[in-house]
């Protein structure tokens, strides 16, 4: 199941960075989905910056800078992916 949790605001190239605009919580090892017009692909959060200091966990309404796997463009809507707990089986 995905969550839309914010969008690209601003890409830097050169770098591989994006920053995202944020209308839920984002936290280090999340999955996410990041696209667009012309992005569409899944990575896994593995470092994260707001003003140039490395974060954990960012909160609602908060924006942040993450290295991404392939170039984004502005207004790609990003996607929390959550992993359904397994369902156990009785036998």
């Amino acid at each position: 199941m995905e969550i839309e949790i914010g969008k690209v605001k601003h890409f830097y190239g050169h770098l591989c960075v994006a920053v995202l605009a944020l209308d839920d919580s984002l936290k280090l090892g999340d999955r996410i989905h990041i696209r667009g017009h012309s992005t569409d692909f899944i990575q896994r959060i593995g470092s994260m910056e707001v003003d140039h200091h490395t974060v954990l966990w960012v909160k609602p309404g908060g924006e942040v800078a993450v290295k991404v796997i392939e170039p984004v463009h502005e207004h790609d809507l990003v996607y929390r992916i959550v992993e359904e707990a397994p369902v156990p089986q009785v036998t």
